[in-house]
């Protein structure tokens, strides 16, 4: 079931997180302080989102090897955001 739910939360994020936030919501209050901020978080950055809630230790936080893939996820995420932007620009013609 785990692996379901990675091969999931990989190809949509943001339903991941959304699964998180509804499975067990006492991880995403305990790694955020308010609702605001995993709400955001699902509309911007639902990637990097989705592992800093799963990689926070309640109490410890973050290691250095855990901020690098919170890193990487969001630079997959402003990478997704490029690329619809551009994709905007182009002009398809049929």
């Amino acid at each position: 079931m785990g692996c379901l739910f990675a091969l999931l939360a990989g190809v949509f994020p943001r339903f991941g997180l959304f699964i998180v936030w509804l499975a067990r919501p006492a991880l995403v209050s305990a790694s955020f302080s308010s609702w605001i901020m995993p709400l955001l978080g699902i509309v911007f950055f639902p990637l990097a989102t989705l592992l800093y809630v799963i990689f926070y230790a309640s109490g410890a936080g973050l290691s250095g090897g855990e901020w690098f893939w919170v890193v990487v996820a969001g630079l997959c995420d402003l990478a997704h955001w490029a690329a619809t932007y551009s994709r905007r620009n182009q002009i398809a013609i049929y």
